[in-house]
């Protein structure tokens, strides 16, 4: 009976078929698909950069106004329901499925980059440092977790408010009626799976191989393309045995697990560096981001000629976000019921944020310490490659050879925990947006995701998941704007809670007269 269902599955069969198709394309001839994606995201990048960008931060602006507006007491799910995953746990699964390894490898690297050739002014220099922990926030912080959480609550609404499918093309439909709708949506989760596929196996790729770089400064492993298939026939391994538990048992626990490996790395580059330096640093980046978030958000350097700098960086990173927005979006949505609306965007937007920039401020700031202060030759490093740079900056400590063992560990752990959320939405997506998919739909994508994986790591060539992702994410970025609007026009029906009575300070003769 399931199995007769899955075999027509509309979108089940031509997201698989499409999704196997090109990556036997990207297999065969890599260098056709690489060359038409990257065309087509240069011109969007290039060409309409202005609407990216303006589109990016109204994610932000909306989030802000959904957290404190007269919507943010209403529930996602029942007026009296209770959140199902305590606060500790659901920030550590948003977190571990919305960054992952991505923020290791970048904490030192990043802010070197923009601190030795910031767009539009001298590098090296001290305004140069506090500058790039800016660009690098913009990149991190509130745009990034705002688009998660925008995708994010408009499922969760539906969903647990509404008691509708968990699927992307749930408000489309309620924004289309009758034969409109139900084809739109269905472009709309097709769509939405090759984006979450194509972007889940680069990111697999390119993790797997930042963990190869550190098993062989950990251990002096060799760094093949075997190498490379032993780790992602572990990974497989290891992520489909969690997603076949379930959330609240293997998702919730890796999450836990990465969580407190972050924080112990982060501690320990902290302490065992220089360690006033770090705070001050912190401190000073929060008041240059948030002084200057409005001008950045729509900061595009016309004037300077630094269109490429622009799509290079920030415009690549928010449709980046982008991209993973139907597959963070519905995961988070998924651990999110029975919180509030304003603490679902408090708890998505602002707390990954704060933590990001102080993870930016102890890793990029030892970074600036090394370069303005110590020996330097670490931004050399980091132009060379940012993955081996990483390893590299954590010799650089007391107990580095254990640094590198737990960074290894948590690169790993990272991604397993975005496999596996990836491959539980998936099954989602591809059910009907069942909260609770069949084994055997977790098994098909996750095999999907581990043959595309390893044919990208046998062709070298992470550009071409990458691209396709960002390809996808450009479409995609139309069906969460019709998503936005079903929402605000649903949401709009539905009347906020009030306070008590007796908090508003009026009495029931008074309400009668």
């Amino acid at each position: 009976m399931q199995a007769a269902k899955l075999s027509i599955n509309t979108v089940f069969v031509v997201s698989m078929c499409s999704c196997a198709g090109i990556g036997i394309w990207g297999l065969i001839d890599p260098d056709s698909m690489t060359g038409t994606m990257l065309g087509f995201t240069n011109y969007a990048l290039t060409g309409v950069s202005w609407a990216w960008l303006f589109i990016c931060s109204a994610f932000l602006f909306l989030g802000a106004y959904m957290a404190f507006g007269p919507y943010g007491r209403i529930r996602l799910g029942k007026d009296d329901e209770e959140p199902e995953f305590s606060t500790a746990s659901w920030i550590a699964m948003l977190f571990a499925g919305g960054m992952g390894s991505g923020l290791l490898l970048w904490g030192p690297a990043e802010p070197i980059y923009h601190f030795i050739s910031p767009p539009g002014m001298e590098g090296g220099t001290p305004a140069a440092a506090r500058q790039s922990l800016v660009i690098t926030n913009l990149h991190w912080g509130f745009h990034a977790w705002a688009i998660y959480a925008v995708c994010a609550l408009v499922i969760a609404y539906f969903t647990f408010r509404r008691g509708q499918s968990s699927m992307i093309s749930t408000p489309i439909k309620n924004l289309f009626s009758g034969a409109a709708g139900e084809y739109i949506g269905k472009i709309a989760d097709i769509l939405a799976v090759m984006s979450v596929v194509f972007g889940l196996a680069g990111s697999l790729a390119m993790g797997t191989l930042a963990v190869r770089s550190g098993a062989f400064f950990a251990w002096g492993v060799d760094e093949t393309v075997t190498t490379s298939l032993i780790i992602l026939v572990i990974l497989f391994v290891c992520y489909m045995l969690s997603a076949t538990t379930g959330v609240d048992k293997g998702i919730k626990i890796l999450s836990n697990i990465n969580m407190v490996i972050a924080i112990l790395i982060m501690l320990m580059v902290l302490f065992a560096g220089p360690t006033r330096f770090l705070l001050e640093t912190f401190v000073d980046s929060i008041g240059s981001y948030f002084s200057s978030l409005i001008t950045v958000s729509f900061k595009l350097f016309p004037f300077e000629d630094l269109g490429g700098w622009s799509a290079g960086w920030t415009l690549t990173y928010l449709i980046w976000w982008i991209a993973w927005g139907p597959f963070i979006g519905i995961f988070v949505a998924r651990i999110s019921r029975g919180r509030t609306i304003r603490e679902f965007c408090i708890g998505v937007i602002v707390v990954p944020t704060l933590f990001s920039m102080l993870w930016f401020a102890v890793f990029g700031g030892t970074g600036f310490y090394l370069e303005m202060f110590g020996g330097g030759g670490f931004k050399e490093l980091v132009f060379e490659d940012a993955t081996k740079a990483l390893f590299a900056f954590l010799a650089y400590f007391p107990g580095g050879a254990i640094l590198n063992v737990l960074a290894v560990a948590l690169m790993f752990v990272f991604l397993v925990t975005s496999a596996d959320s990836g491959t539980f939405v998936l099954s989602m997506m591809t059910t009907d947006g069942n909260l609770n998919p069949p084994v055997m739909q977790k098994m098909v994508w996750g095999t999907l995701i581990a043959a595309l994986t390893a044919g990208t790591l046998f062709s070298e060539s992470v550009a071409v998941a990458k691209a396709m992702a960002i390809t996808g994410a450009i479409p995609f970025t139309v069906i969460v704007l019709l998503q936005i609007v079903g929402f605000l026009r649903a949401i709009r029906q539905e009347r906020p809670p009030l306070a008590p009575i007796e908090a508003r300070g009026e009495t029931v003769g008074q309400h009668g007269s």
